[in-house]
């Protein structure tokens, strides 16, 4: 992935959106659980950001997701994991398959008002009984005439509180698994959508987290993306680029995490001496932010693919693994070294240690990874038909 000029351009841009109207009120948003979602994705909407690699007739700049990629990069550097998350939801998880795969009448009803910033996108996938396992999801949505009338649940879904709309994977027929699904559009607004009480969670605090309620909710045929019965595959390829925005999105946090516990620890006395003098210190620091340039490299070499139109399902899935490792690794280690001091929440290496662990869970858990990466490389031993 070659940086050019204008990919420069762009990383000064979010840096010093991030620096200027980001990080500043970080604290605050945090312990009021939630940050301004609409004001600030109209200021990024403003900017053009919402709509890098969407198509310009759109309101995008029509980009490659290699600027996508600089964009969730720079977004890192946000001190909290919560709205970078958020963001990234609205840009790669919530509306690629509107972009590649809609129709253009739903595409301008919908996608145009999310590049725009006037509307929240969210991604209604995982449910209760199906986190990980998406091929089990419960939600139906039943054929009347040129409707559909829905009806399930979802769980955990991030900008549910504030969403206005959500991309919905539902069961449209069928008793095959892969091939009884499609990816629907529900307007939050419309009758027999609930939305649940926002979650308490471990960390990524300051963004809103509920779960979903469908009852019997009518939507027409036109808001399906794509054919009946296709959603499976179609969020599959969506998946693509949420694992490597998910992958983009940790690279600044971990470099943060390596970077303030150097400063910390250089200036931190024990025994005498600085920390950072013990070679224990210094030498497991350094080799983390190896592992960070390994992640970087890994990340921008599946971009550059993905940019080139290749399948990048093996790439995407390393790439996710090795962010979901290394957020479970570093901000531990780092934390290690802050002692006491690490365990307090007004420090960011907690935050950090409690934000990132998200990165093994969602999108795909550290496992699913392997079993995906096994499978593409025939190495996962077939299972016995009973």
């Amino acid at each position: 992935m070659i940086m050019t000029q204008q990919h420069q351009e762009l990383q000064r841009t979010v840096r010093n959106f991030v620096e200027q109207e980001l990080n500043p009120h970080v604290d605050e948003w945090e312990a009021a659980g939630g940050f301004p979602i609409k004001a600030i994705f109209k200021q990024l909407g403003n900017l053009g950001l919402l709509g890098i690699s969407k198509p310009e007739p759109l309101g995008g700049m029509g980009l490659d997701f290699s600027y996508e990629t600089v964009f969730l990069e720079a977004l890192g550097a946000t001190h909290c994991g919560g709205i970078p998350l958020s963001i990234s939801v609205q840009t790669a998880m919530a509306t690629p398959a509107l972009a590649h795969f809609a129709h253009r009448e739903l595409q301008e009803e919908f996608l145009t008002a999310a590049i725009r910033g006037d509307a929240v996108a969210s991604i209604a996938v995982s449910e209760p009984g199906a986190g990980s396992d998406v091929s089990a999801i419960a939600t139906t949505a039943t054929s009347d005439g040129d409707d559909y009338l829905v009806s399930g649940s979802k769980m955990w879904i991030t900008n549910a509180t504030q969403a206005d709309f959500f991309c919905t994977l539902v069961n449209t027929g069928g008793d095959k698994a892969h091939s009884n699904k499609s990816l629907v559009v529900i307007p939050a607004k419309l009758p027999g959508v609930r939305v649940g009480n926002k979650l308490q969670k471990m960390g990524m605090r300051a963004s809103e987290t509920a779960p979903v309620f469908f009852d019997q909710v009518r939507i027409p045929k036109r808001y399906r993306i794509g054919d009946e019965g296709a959603g499976f595959l179609l969020q599959m390829l969506q998946f693509q680029e949420e694992r490597l925005a998910g992958a983009a999105l940790t690279m600044m946090g971990l470099e943060n995490c390596v970077t303030s516990t150097i400063d910390y620890v250089r200036d931190r006395q024990a025994f005498g001496a600085p920390l950072l003098n013990n070679q224990s210190i210094h030498f497991a620091l350094a080799e983390m932010q190896t592992e960070v340039e390994c992640l970087r490299a890994l990340t921008y070499r599946a971009v550059a693919a993905y940019c080139r139109g290749e399948d990048v399902t093996t790439l995407a899935s390393m790439a996710k693994l090795k962010s979901g490792r290394l957020t479970r690794s570093i901000p531990d280690q780092c934390l290690q070294f802050w002692g006491g001091m690490g365990y307090m929440e007004e420090t960011q290496i907690n935050r950090a240690y409690r934000d990132l662990r998200l990165t093994a869970i969602g999108g795909g858990a550290d496992e699913v990874m392997l079993g995906i990466i096994c499978k593409l490389m025939g190495i996962l031993p077939s299972r016995k038909k009973s």
